[in-house]
């Protein structure tokens, strides 16, 4: 599986950018999708997640009413589209793919997520 995030770039606060992450290799019925972000000295935190089959999307409270996580099926894509951007904001971005192998998934853990992008730098000026 091969993830290629994209999108990532300077916006002033208050701003929107719009993150894609292309995956190849396989089909993703079966997956939860995840967005994570790790910013300079800070550890890597949960963003977004969407499980591909059904759609049901969760949110760090950070970033709910503000980040819409979605797929697109034709694609093999998922996007996170980020608005109202804060200085706070400012982290790499990486998606995650991980297959769901029981009926609990945590969505927000890492250990959750078998294949991981490079990752996209998102800065937000104040």
């Amino acid at each position: 599986v091969q993830l290629q995030a994209s999108g990532g770039g300077l916006v002033q606060a208050g701003g929107s950018l719009r993150l894609s992450c292309a995956a190849s290799g396989r089909t993703f019925i079966g997956y939860v999708m995840g967005w994570f972000r790790q910013a300079p000295g800070k550890e890597r935190e949960f963003v977004a997640a969407i499980f591909w089959s059904g759609g049901t999307t969760y949110y760090a409270d950070s970033v709910k009413g503000r980040f819409t996580i979605s797929r697109d099926i034709a694609e093999n894509t998922v996007l996170l589209q980020m608005n109202s951007l804060k200085p706070e904001d400012t982290a790499v971005y990486y998606c995650a793919a991980g297959r769901v192998r029981s009926i609990v998934v945590v969505t927000s853990a890492p250990g959750s997520y078998d294949s991981w992008g490079q990752g996209t730098l998102v800065t937000v000026s104040s």
